[in-house]
């Protein structure tokens, strides 16, 4: 399995952003899928989480509640973040990573099988 992780860039404060993650080597709807990020000087933190393992839920950081969105299209193998209303904070290289167990863990990065190289999400005010 690879994970392909694009969409970065830098914007201005305020704007929107969305990454793409596609998934190779298998089929997407069989895993449970994270974005995580990790800012300059800082551990790697979770960002937001789809989990489809008995059920259908998403789950965000408090940081970014009601500003980020996580979405995916198994027929594209894709997993998308949405992010607006982007802050400096925001800075980061952002990666996407895939869980083939049950999920419970979502926003804990040990229990993601599969990891994207990362896309750098720059952020200026």
């Amino acid at each position: 399995v690879q994970l392909q992780a694009f969409g970065g860039g830098s914007v201005q404060a305020g704007d929107s952003l969305r990454l793409s993650c596609v998934l190779s080597g298998n089929t997407l709807s069989n895993y449970n899928m994270g974005w995580f990020r990790q800012a300059p000087g800082k551990e790697r933190a979770f960002v937001a989480a789809h989990v489809t393992y008995s059920g259908d839920s998403t789950h965000f950081a408090d940081s970014v509640k009601g500003r980020f969105a996580i979405s995916r299209d198994d027929a594209k193998n894709t997993v998308y973040l949405q992010m607006n209303s982007l802050k400096p904070e925001d800075t980061a290289v952002y990666y996407c990573a895939a869980d083939a167990g049950t999920g419970s863990y979502y926003d804990n990065q040990k229990f993601y099988d599969y990891w994207g190289q990362g896309t750098l999400v720059t952020v200026s005010s």
